[in-house]
């Protein structure tokens, strides 16, 4: 190979490694103002914060009135709106029931999906599914099988829940 072939050569590579950083720096903005990315990140913090309170929704210490307590304020952490209203509303009420039961619920979120999702309304729907293991006070405990519809609504704390239906585990759908 002559002087000339080699300089050719390292001027094909320079200008190869060129193109590929333009390419990849041009890939890079415009993957960063997709929209479909927005969308993406908004759906996973959505989902990832439904699931998270869901779960909490459906667990519950009932050995003592603080864990109670405790529980219920977890409760109001989790929901917003009408659904956060109404707990608040009966909050004193299920104290004295919840502690009363003694009975301990931890729910766990086997499935869930978003069924829609407005970024701008701030507003998202929620199927999930939620196994909830039941130690009553006295007696055999287990594991029930629940099915919820949930509306979302973002808040400065995150997504948080709006609106929870049961949906009856035989239902078609």
């Amino acid at each position: 190979m002559n002087a000339r072939t080699k300089r050719l050569s390292g001027w094909a590579g320079m200008l190869a490694a060129l193109l590929v950083c333009v390419f990849g720096g041009w890939s890079y903005a415009q993957a960063r103002g997709d929209d479909t990315l927005a969308y993406a990140k908004a759906r996973d913090a959505a989902i990832a914060d439904g699931r998270k309170h869901l779960a909490r929704l459906n667990s519950m210490d009932g050995r003592s009135a603080s864990s109670v307590r405790a529980g219920l304020a977890a409760w109001l952490g989790a929901s917003t709106g009408p659904l956060h209203d109404r707990l608040e509303s009966t909050r004193k009420k299920d104290t004295v029931a919840l502690t009363d039961d003694g009975a301990t619920a931890r729910g766990k979120v086997t499935d869930a999906a978003l069924t829609a999702l407005d970024r701008r309304a701030g507003t998202a729907a929620m199927i999930a599914t939620v196994d909830v293991e039941v130690t009553p006070r006295t007696g055999k405990g287990g594991t029930e099988r629940k099915r919820f519809e949930a509306t979302l609504a973002r808040t400065g704390g995150g997504w948080k829940i709006k609106a929870l239906d049961a949906i009856p585990v035989g239902s078609g759908g």
